[in-house]
């Protein structure tokens, strides 16, 4: 797995998962951290791969997310071939499993899988008895709580579950107030672990603005990041899908070997795209926020903000800001995040940002780049 010591996330949380008397978390751990492989560790180790039914259930807000836990999961299960494992998604093929008969109980012991997928197959179904769970596990859950309908199905499921044998963990990336309401509300009896605000930032991401007239003006200040620069992998991140669209069609047709995730494609579609950027099959990964969250990528070094993430009342978007520069700078890896501001409204917005991470977001010129990673080196 890569691990040598334990990361903080696991340092804390492990004891309470791992203990022969079980304690329920709620834990504030941000992408990269490893906190899938603490609870994958602790999930496997309360299967008993003699009981060919579902006992552990994990609660993912996004498809790509649900498949990238159950791969770390059938990771370090390689050498645990009894244990097996279901993946509750629209996508047949994903799914892994042939037709599901109503009323047949699974006979997985994990089943991985989005609230809305789950849901079917627990009430509509009737292949997954919840009331046999011993651990479930909420992942994300501040997307959670603002996806349309996902708050409500978290509440559902967990309220089919007996509390007094199944443990209960939940991970976020921030905890505002409605978070942690949110969380009390599903979780009973918890150790709550959280950061200081001024903390969330990771530490080892240099964060950088970069003043743009125009969309010229930003494209000319990928170059520059590209030329002046030593890089992995990138991902670039627009608001909107137009936006994303036109920025990798523009990069592809300069020789710039560049992938695209939106919205627009269906899920096998997206799962090839992030399969194909994780294998290094390209260098850039031009986004919508479907990928701010929770998809890892080892040698992603850069991140671009093409534009500024605003929530649905156009005000700045705390959560997915930190979510995006979270693909960069993993497990202790120095990482770059440059903001292309293009108005005084994104410059405000960053401003805002910055103040509220505590966390500075230097100015940097085109030419300042030159000298940029000779001087972060140094220091």
């Amino acid at each position: 797995m890569g691990f040598s010591t334990p990361s903080k996330i696991q340092e804390l949380t492990l004891p309470y998962l791992l203990d022969a008397s079980p304690r329920n978390i709620i834990a504030q751990s941000q992408s990269g951290t490893g906190k899938t492989a603490a609870f994958s560790l602790a999930t496997l180790s309360r299967i008993n791969p003699n009981v060919k039914s579902v006992q552990a259930l994990i609660l993912a807000p996004t498809f790509e997310l649900a498949l990238q836990i159950g791969s770390v999961i059938e990771n370090m299960a390689r050498f645990m071939p009894h244990i097996r494992i279901a993946y509750a998604v629209r996508d047949a093929n994903i799914s892994k499993r042939g037709q599901l008969v109503r009323n047949q109980l699974l006979e997985e012991n994990i089943v991985i899988g989005t609230p809305g997928t789950v849901e079917e197959y627990c009430r509509k179904k009737r292949v997954i008895d919840l009331k046999k769970l011993s651990m479930c596990v909420v992942d994300e859950a501040d997307i959670m709580i603002s996806t349309q309908g996902f708050q409500e199905m978290c509440v559902n499921l967990v309220d089919g579950l007996d509390r007094t044998q199944c443990q209960m963990m939940l991970f976020s990336a921030t905890y505002s107030d409605e978070v942690m309401d949110f969380a009390n509300n599903i979780i009973r009896n918890a150790i709550v672990l959280r950061l200081k605000r001024e903390k969330q930032t990771l530490t080892n991401i240099c964060q950088y603005f970069i003043r743009c007239d125009n969309k010229e003006d930003k494209y000319e200040a990928i170059r520059q990041i590209y030329l002046n620069l030593t890089i992995g992998q990138v991902m670039i991140f627009c608001r909107t899908k137009a936006n994303a669209n036109e920025l990798a069609v523009q990069m592809n047709s300069e020789n710039h070997v560049t992938g695209l995730l939106t919205s627009q494609l269906d899920v096998e579609q997206r799962a090839a795209v992030i399969t194909r950027f994780r294998q290094g099959g390209f260098r850039v990964l031009v986004s919508t926020n479907v990928t701010a969250r929770g998809i890892d990528i080892d040698d992603v070094s850069l991140v671009i903000n093409y534009e500024m993430p605003l929530d649905m009342k156009g005000q700045p978007d705390f959560e997915t800001y930190l979510h995006r520069i979270g693909r960069c700078g993993r497990f202790g890896r120095l990482g770059y995040t440059f903001n292309l501001i293009g108005s005084a409204k994104d410059y405000n917005i960053m401003k805002s940002i910055e103040q509220y991470f505590s966390h500075p977001i230097d100015e940097i010129t085109i030419e300042g780049l030159s000298k940029l990673e000779q001087d972060e080196n140094e220091h």
